[in-house]
């Protein structure tokens, strides 16, 4: 009997890891909403951007970028990255005839 509990604790204990694992994933695409507007982390910026953390300083101090500075923290709204992106823009000249550049 003590056998059967034991395979039955272990069981739920995998089930419960894969649960925990399925709220760390949906967390990553939660972020909170504030007055309408998500913000990003610095972190995030970067990533998304594929920039490093001094290039989005630099972006700050060219005033390229707005943020929010709390201590410790900078926060940057998501509308305020995309409008940039969409700012710097440039459409292709050429019509890609399939060829892709290796990165």
């Amino acid at each position: 009997m003590n056998l059967v509990f034991n395979e039955n604790l272990r069981e739920l204990q995998v089930d419960l890891a894969k649960v925990d694992a399925g709220i760390e994933q949906i967390r990553g695409f939660c972020r909170p909403v504030l007055n309408g507007e998500h913000y990003l982390s610095g972190e995030e910026v970067c990533k998304a951007l594929r920039i490093t953390k001094r290039t989005l300083q630099q972006y700050r101090y060219d005033g390229l970028v707005s943020f929010v500075a709390l201590p410790g923290k900078m926060l940057y709204k998501e509308s305020d990255i995309l409008a940039l992106l969409q700012q710097n823009y440039t459409p292709a000249l050429h019509e890609n005839r399939g060829n892709l550049l290796p990165l």
